[in-house]
C-alpha cells in the first residue's frame, strides 16, 4: 500500500462521524452492555460502602453485627435484577458501554470509590435545601387557595 493510500485511509478515518462506531440501540445491547457496568460496579460492593456508612452512626461494638446482618439480609439479587432493568430502560447501548467503560478503567474505579465521600459532603446541604424549598412551595400554594 503507496504512502499516499495510507494518508487517505486515516484521513476518512479521522473524519468519519462517531456515530459509524455506535453500537445498534437493540435491547440485547442494552443487556449485554449493563451485565458490563454491573461487572464494574458490583451492587455488592455498592451494598456494602452504604452498609459500612450507615454503619458509622452506630456505636463502635454494633457495626460490625449491623455490616454483617445487612450483607446477610439484602436480597442481592432482587438489587441487582432492579439495577438491570433501570440501567437497560434508562440508557442506550452506547451510554451504557460508556459508563461500563469508565467504570472498568483504573480511573472510573477510584471515582467510584470516592463517591460515597462525595455523596456524604453533599447530602446534607442538598437534603436541607429541598426541605426549605418544599416548606415554601407548601406556603406558596396554601396562599394560592
Amino acid at each position: 500500500m503507496s504512502g499516499l493510500t495510507r494518508l487517505v485511509i486515516l484521513g476518512l478515518f479521522l473524519v468519519l462521524p462517531a456515530s459509524a462506531f455506535a453500537i445498534d440501540d437493540t435491547p440485547q445491547n442494552r443487556e449485554l452492555e449493563a451485565n458490563r457496568y454491573l461487572e464494574a460496579v458490583p451492587p455488592e460492593s455498592v451494598i456494602s460502602d452504604i452498609s459500612k456508612r450507615m454503619a458509622e452512626s452506630l456505636p463502635q461494638q454494633q457495626r460490625g453485627v449491623f455490616i454483617s446482618g445487612m450483607s446477610k439480609n439484602v436480597d442481592i439479587s432482587r438489587i441487582t435484577a432492579a439495577m438491570r432493568e433501570g440501567l437497560v430502560k434508562t440508557f442506550t447501548a452506547d451510554q451504557l458501554k460508556a459508563l461500563a467503560d469508565f467504570y472498568s478503567s483504573p480511573v472510573g474505579k477510584a471515582a467510584m470509590e470516592k463517591m460515597g465521600t462525595y455523596t456524604e459532603i453533599v447530602m446534607p446541604t442538598v437534603m436541607k435545601e429541598v426541605e426549605a424549598a418544599v416548606a415554601k412551595t407548601q406556603q406558596e400554594v396554601a396562599k394560592a387557595k
